[in-house]
C-alpha cells in the first residue's frame, strides 16, 4: 500500500520560512519522481517543484524559483519543501506526488498540508 504522508505545514508571518516533509512508504523510492504542489482556493492545483529520481535534477515554478528548495533523502524515504521569504500569495494546501520515472500510471498524491501566510 503506497502512502505519502506531508507535513510541516502552518501559519506563518510573510518573509518567514516553513520546511515540508513528505514521507513516502510502500514505494522503491529511487525510482519515482517526487513533486510538490499546491492548491490555493478557487484556484486549480498547480506544480510548484519537481525533484527527479535519482535527486540530480530540480525543477521550480516562476513564481517560487530562488525562495523554494526541493530536496529527497533516500535514507529516509522523505522528500522535503525548504520555502522562504514567503508572501501571502503563497497560501495554500500543498501536495506531495510520487510518479513513477518509467510507469507513469504509477501516480500517487498525499493528504495535504497547508501553509497560510498572513499578518
Amino acid at each position: 500500500q503506497v502512502q505519502l504522508v506531508e507535513s510541516g505545514g502552518g501559519l506563518v508571518q510573510p518573509g518567514g520560512s516553513l520546511t515540508l516533509s513528505c514521507v513516502a512508504s510502500g514505494v522503491t523510492f529511487g525510482t519515482y519522481v517526487m513533486s510538490w504542489y499546491r492548491q490555493a482556493p478557487g484556484k486549480e492545483r498547480e506544480l510548484v517543484a519537481v525533484i527527479s529520481a535519482a535527486g540530480g535534477s530540480t525543477n521550480y515554478a516562476d513564481s517560487v524559483k530562488g525562495r523554494f528548495t526541493a530536496s529527497r533523502d533516500a535514507a529516509k524515504n522523505t522528500v522535503y519543501l525548504q520555502m522562504s521569504s514567503l508572501k501571502p500569495d503563497d497560501t495554500a494546501v500543498y501536495y506531495c506526488n510520487a510518479r513513477h520515472y518509467v510507469f507513469n500510471t504509477r501516480n500517487y498524491w498525499g493528504q495535504g498540508t497547508q501553509v497560510t501566510v498572513s499578518s
